[in-house]
């Protein structure tokens, strides 16, 4: 018997070879070899394969500038250097799901199950790149978990802090938390009344979380990263009706060639703009708190022999703000008869001497006002998860409820009352306190359901538009085209950067890069509370109050509270000098950057990088910042100093003493004097 064996083109070959014969010992080793050699042919053809099935698979798994891998992704800028890092920390891909059609790169399993994972690129602009993800779970409670590197760079933005620092500077370990607006002054651990979802990167990239996303953040200050996760299971935010509670993190990345510019294509994409400047004059004269001064225990005569001390000291007022409490109850909105027995006369006096009041104001109703059993009644407050009855809170004031600004009848009620004190006495506008969602219960329920509890902060804000030419609020989400003044958090009189003095500069410079522009550095000198006061006496430290008032004067606005006149005559003299200063100097420049701002959105205080992209110190500066490109501002923020060091980037500066500075690279200005009534700033020729 004969075996037949494929052949070559001719078609078949026989042999003459019977099967049952045995081959010869010389033979034997032929044979083994050409097994040997059909093996490592059959080797060589499968890794020849697998070799193009892996380049195949790598040029699927590449989008422009972008990698993807089973456990992350990571982005080139256009010289071919890493600029950010994304890895996967809630599941891995599996690869050979993933497909590519144009610009999309999408997979539909991980190792867990299904998903709806894809990147989508996007090239907007020749200079910018962005790329769209989206991890959908497609099983319910199942969190999704990214997490960015800081791969090197310094990164920006976020929310306000109560310790803040230029860049961000983490520190421990944070397991992912819902990233909402809190009242950090009471809770110094959360995020603060001002927050967004975006963040900026020194090596211009930037990443911007979706609306829709349940957003929680951690971070790890060993690994160098922050934890972007969403999730609905043990958490304040809640699916949309009526669809299934699958959890999505999405959001978008852009990188550019430099951060400045990367920073205003996404400001001009993502971020509300204000559709007015506010009035002008809180720009030009200092506001004038009686908060720190008085606390609660203001009354007629004292508001009235404030303003008269205002005049006699000869300084300038854009309003006289009346803090808390002027009402018998928290959510009353009429005088106190014993405080206050004649406000009408009052007022009258206070608009003949040429003063305009606002008023403080907050979104809770006490228990014990006449109003509590009102809004019971009208169904005006947040209520407990049923919707059967009001959920109580606790606030700094007491125990009450939190009007629904998500219900119309509450938002008429709570303005029609902001307008009768309006109409009746002439106040020109309110002092918009609290609104942070730390404030809701974990629990509740609104009449329009809130899938972000940050939401409620939004309604709260839109509440000062009436009132926008003169109005003053502390929370922002989402509120950057409410056109009126943000106000920073209550300050300590310290010099820390725990809500002190050295917290006013990244803290302005942060929520600059979150689209706030109209800033408010909150009272000079801080709020001389007895226990967070330097030195525990009842007014902030003298060489303390006038480093801080150096610094605010070159801010948007100016406001006091403990007055000048508490101390001595000199620093009454240089609190003059300052706020003359301001109205000559800073105000006319921010003006002007204010009109702007309605069109493009930038920073009218900037971080020194905005001009010095291409150098390395200019990115971790926290003590000096811009106003424009132009005016470079360096104050003292040390106790006992009478000199700095001073960083200016590359240009023609002139100082405030007339030097002139002609550097065609970075200059530092080591131990530069500056005395206790002086501000080192220089103008750009």
């Amino acid at each position: 018997m004969y075996q037949v064996v494929p052949g070559g083109a001719g078609g078949t070959i026989t042999t003459g070879i019977p099967l049952k014969q045995k081959m010869g010992k010389e033979g034997r080793p032929l044979v083994g070899a050409g097994v040997l050699g059909l093996l490592l042919v059959i080797c060589a053809v499968a890794a020849w394969c697998y070799y193009i099935a892996s380049l195949r698979k790598a040029d699927l798994l590449k989008t422009e500038l972008l990698d993807l891998n089973k456990d992350r992704f990571l982005i080139r800028n256009q010289a071919g250097a890493i600029v950010f890092r994304m890895a996967f920390r809630s599941g891995t891909l599996d690869l050979d799901s993933c497909s590519k059609e144009g610009e999309i790169l999408s997979c539909g399993r991980s190792e867990a199950g299904k998903l709806n994972f894809f990147i989508q690129t996007v090239r907007p602009k020749d200079t910018v790149m962005c790329y769209r993800v989206r991890w959908e779970e497609l099983e319910s409670d199942r969190p999704v978990e990214h997490a960015m590197s800081y791969n090197g760079s310094h990164w920006y933005g976020g929310a306000e802090s109560s310790t803040q620092h230029w860049p961000i500077a983490i520190s421990g370990q944070q397991a992912p938390k819902p990233f909402v607006t809190s009242d950090i002054y009471s809770n110094r651990n959360d995020f603060g009344g001002i927050l967004e979802r975006y963040w900026l990167s020194s090596n211009a990239s930037a990443i911007k979380i979706n609306d829709s996303v349940p957003f929680h953040l951690g971070w790890n200050d060993t690994e160098k990263t922050m934890y972007f996760q969403a999730r609905y299971q043990d958490s304040p935010y809640k699916p949309y009706p009526g669809r299934p509670p699958y959890t999505e993190l999405s959001y978008r990345v852009c990188v550019g060639s430099d951060v400045t510019s990367i920073h205003k294509y996404m400001v001009r994409r993502y971020f509300n703009k204000p559709n007015k400047v506010p009035s002008r004059a809180m720009f030009w004269h200092p506001i004038w708190s009686t908060w720190a001064l008085h606390r609660t225990d203001i009354d007629q005569e004292k508001l009235l022999k404030y303003a008269a001390n205002i005049q006699k000291y000869r300084f300038n007022c854009s309003h006289l703000e009346l803090d808390d409490r002027y009402t018998s109850r928290y959510g009353e909105y009429e005088f106190d008869p014993v405080k206050f027995p004649d406000p009408a006369g009052m007022f009258q006096k206070l608009k003949a001497d040429g003063f305009l009041v606002t008023l403080w104001t907050h979104p809770f109703v006490n228990y014990d006002s006449v109003n509590f059993g009102v809004g019971v009644q009208k169904g005006l407050f947040v209520r407990e998860p049923t919707g059967m009855l009001p959920a109580l809170v606790r606030w700094w004031n007491g125990i009450g409820a939190i009007l629904d600004f998500t219900n119309p009848d509450a938002r008429d009620w709570f303005a029609s009352h902001l307008r009768s004190l309006k109409s009746k006495y002439g106040v020109v506008s309110f002092k918009f306190d609290a609104g942070e969602t730390s404030y809701l219960p974990w629990q509740f329920s609104t009449r329009t359901p809130l899938h972000d509890p940050s939401t409620f902060t939004r309604r709260y804000t839109e509440m000062a538009i009436p009132f926008n030419e003169r109005a003053e609020l502390r929370v922002g989400y989402q509120s950057q085209n409410i056109s009126c003044f943000f106000r920073l958090i209550d300050r300590d009189s310290v010099w820390g950067y725990e809500l002190g003095l050295k917290s006013l500069i990244p803290t302005v410079l942060t929520i600059s890069i979150l689209g706030y522009q109209f800033i408010m550095p909150d009272m000079i000198g801080g709020n001389a509370y007895l226990n967070r006061t330097d030195g525990g006496q009842r007014l902030p430290d003298r060489e303390l109050y006038i480093r801080w008032l150096e610094l605010s004067a070159f801010m948007p606005s100016m406001q006091f509270s403990i007055p000048p006149w508490e101390y001595d005559a000199e620093v009454v003299l240089i609190a003059q000098r300052f706020t003359a200063l301001h109205e000559t100097l800073v105000a006319p420049r921010v003006l002007e950057l204010a009109g702007e701002v309605l069109a493009t959105g930038d920073p009218i205080i900037r971080p020194l990088w905005w001009i010095a992209t291409g150098d390395e110190t200019a990115y971790k500066i926290d003590s000096q910042f811009l106003i424009g490109d132009d005016l470079m501002v360096a104050p003292v923020l040390e106790p006992g100093k009478q000199e700095r060091d001073i960083y200016l980037p590359a240009g023609r500066w002139r100082s405030y003493k007339g030097e002139i500075f002609d550097n065609k690279g970075p200059l530092h200005l080591t131990d530069y004097p500056v005395d206790l009534d002086e501000i080192a700033y220089f103008v750009w020729m």
